[in-house]
């Protein structure tokens, strides 16, 4: 959500809570494998974990949010973009060597990847991505978590 203030949202976590529960729990979230006719959407991270890296687009769950709900919103929110859901393919344990939080050296994700495509909207960059490409092969470096979701997928059989 870029230039928009996150603590008007009634799901803003303050800094100290986020460094709370990055130290001390995994975060649910959703990954969107983002399918165009062209290929798949990936984003350059420009922040921790998988900083520097081709990832997926994707978030945390609000609490009182489904994962499906979560896909909606994180599609529209950071995309600009309305998608539906082709393929859920399930929970996959994410653990980085790595934080956005000072003095925490890990963070662990449970994430749900899910294979969508657009329906509507003008995709547009977010905060955490210094682009985004759809890519027609494999995009490099692509960050090792996300080769699991191409393995799984049953609805991506023409894709690398």
């Amino acid at each position: 959500m870029k230039n928009i203030d996150r603590r008007m949202d009634k799901n803003w976590i303050t800094e100290e809570d986020w460094e709370t529960i990055i130290a001390n729990v995994p975060i649910v979230s959703v990954d969107l494998l983002v399918r165009y006719d062209e290929g798949l959407l990936f984003g350059k991270r420009t922040n921790e974990p998988a900083k520097g890296y081709w990832f997926l687009p994707g978030g945390r769950v609000e609490k009182g949010e489904t994962r499906t709900e979560a896909v909606d919103r994180i599609a529209k929110q950071e995309l600009g973009l309305s998608v539906k859901i082709v393929e859920s393919l399930g929970a996959f344990e994410h653990i980085y060597e790595t934080s956005d939080v000072a003095g925490v050296n890990t963070k662990h994700y449970l994430a749900n990847g899910y294979v969508v495509k657009v329906d509507s909207g003008q995709l547009r960059t977010d905060d955490q991505h210094e682009d985004l490409q759809v890519f027609e092969s494999i995009p490099d470096p692509l960050h090792q978590n996300i080769r699991a979701y191409l393995d799984t997928s049953e609805s991506l059989t023409n894709w690398p």
